[in-house]
């Protein structure tokens, strides 16, 4: 396979498995774009996480939840990613409840180990930190995108797809607040003044 074709030169693009070609501009293509931006910023995340369980700062410090790597957190994501794009591409996979409900469990066990929420907070602290908090910014486009392509009625989007999309954004805050509280860096609020 060729690393590149020449048939998109004129400003469309085809879909996973089908013979069909889209406008590279088209509600779909949007979105797909913008899946393959959040997957390939997490390939980054991935490998900061990896190589910060080593040490932080001058300190060994793991990232893990209950024994969960984030690094392998983040892979599972971005394998779970794939079938998003494949779904918004025409293929008939779909994201399982079962997923969804795998990052509820992360969620609540990061939750636990947290003091609760009184306002918000202001980006950073760590390097990982700061990177979890922009993949919480690329999955909210990602999802408004796929969410834009549901409602135009370009594809049918799975139930189960929408809420996983909505629940990444949630998964890397709580990752970033576990990153900071882990590397013993005290969140900072914003002052509004």
């Amino acid at each position: 396979m060729a690393l590149y074709t020449g048939k998109g030169d004129k400003g469309d693009t085809g879909l996973f498995g089908c013979n069909q070609r889209i406008s590279k501009s088209s509600a779909i293509a949007e979105a797909l774009g913008s899946l393959d931006e959040i997957n390939s910023f997490l390939g980054l995340i991935k490998v900061k996480a990896k190589d910060s369980n080593a040490i932080s700062e001058g300190k060994s410090i793991e990232f893990k939840i209950n024994d969960l790597p984030f690094d392998e957190i983040v892979n599972t994501v971005q394998k779970n990613l794939f079938i998003v794009q494949a779904e918004v591409a025409g293929t008939p996979m779909t994201i399982e409840e079962s997923k969804v409900k795998e990052v509820e469990v992360i969620i609540a066990q990061v939750e636990k180990e947290l003091p609760p929420i009184h306002s918000f907070f202001i980006s950073g602290g760590t390097e990982l930190t700061a990177l979890f908090d922009v993949a919480r910014t690329f999955v909210r486009r990602a999802e408004r995108r796929v969410v834009g392509v549901s409602e135009e009625g370009e594809r049918k989007v799975g139930e189960f797809t929408l809420a996983y999309m909505n629940r990444l954004s949630s998964l890397f805050y709580a990752l970033a607040r576990l990153t900071n509280h882990i590397s013993g860096i005290v969140e900072q609020s914003p002052d509004y003044k």
